[in-house]
């Protein structure tokens, strides 16, 4: 079902929460001039934002972006005024519970999301406004999603160069899990089984090492709510690595040096402002890149 949509002014932009990714969201909102302000538990995350040009302030208005850690997205907004017309979302790196929750207690007026960006970094001295450039934004769209309001929030992401994929939530913790959980554990037992190898083989690690434990220096408390929060597809994708290698290793090797090399072209589309069409787009692969007045544009992958 289709919906109309008028033109209305933009929204400012609330970010509680200000750490590296939040502080990194208001400051790239800042630089693209869209009105923002930001609110913190920690004074000095509200110094460094308002240094950045933040507005600090717990009065929260327009797109609210709940960007704290997940066990504290349910108590974010304690002792903060929420302006009862408010948009709310949130960055955490697992859906399915979090829009059930956050669902719960805001109705339509919340819309969950991802974006597929930050580093092992952590804080608000870990802040840049170049963080979202290009990266894919996740923005669940399930059936009690109000369009507009998830039009809001794409806007909030393609205003600081992000591609937004729409998604289910339970599609977005399945793929997921493949693509960033399962990582997480399997630096970290790289990392363990090359610690328990001995002191020669940490002084010989180099680049392949580096690359493949960098995300394991990420806080511990990140990590384990991470792979704890989505465990049943962690699980299942996991078992996947797991029988990949029981592969013959030349096959293995072969198969996934392919699948990484793999370079597949774009091919442009426009999208109408339907949820079946936007989550086709999302489950082939593409991406939104651009709001229209009556439609979106973006791609999808072409081989």
């Amino acid at each position: 079902m289709s919906f109309p949509v008028p033109t209305m002014p933009v929204p400012p932009v609330s970010v509680v929460g200000l750490g590296q990714l939040g502080g990194s969201l208001a400051a790239a909102l800042v630089a693209a001039g869209r009105p923002v302000s930001g609110w913190d538990v920690d004074p000095s995350a509200r110094g460094a934002a308002a240094a950045r040009g933040v507005a600090i302030s717990p009065e929260l208005t327009g797109v609210v972006v709940l960007a704290v850690p997940m066990p504290a997205l349910t108590s974010a907004l304690d002792g903060l005024f929420l302006d009862p017309d408010a948009t709310v979302t949130d960055i955490g790196s697992v859906k399915g519970a979090v829009v059930a929750a956050l669902g719960a207690a805001h109705g339509d007026r919340f819309v969950g999301g991802h974006p597929m960006c930050g580093t092992e970094r952590s804080g608000h001295q870990a802040t840049d406004p170049t963080l979202f450039a290009g990266a894919r934004w996740a923005l669940c769209l399930e059936p009690g999603t109000d369009l507009r309001r998830w039009l809001r929030v794409a806007e909030v992401a393609l205003a600081v160069g992000a591609e937004v994929v729409p998604v289910t939530a339970a599609e977005h913790d399945d793929a997921v899990a493949a693509i960033s959980a399962v990582p997480h554990l399997l630096a970290a037992a790289l990392a363990a089984a090359a610690a328990e190898a001995g002191p020669l083989a940490l002084g010989l690690a180099a680049g392949s090492f580096r690359d493949g434990t960098r995300v394991i220096a990420s806080d511990p408390r990140f990590v384990t709510a991470l792979v704890e929060g989505n465990a049943g597809p962690a699980g299942a994708a996991l078992d996947r690595v797991l029988a990949q290698l029981d592969r013959p290793w030349p096959d293995l090797v072969t198969a996934g040096h392919t699948a990484r090399t793999a370079a597949p072209g774009r091919r442009a589309v426009r999208v109408p402002l339907d949820r079946a069409a936007l989550l086709a787009l999302g489950r082939a692969g593409g991406a939104v890149d651009r709001r229209q007045a009556a439609f979106v544009e973006g791609w999808v992958p072409e081989v």
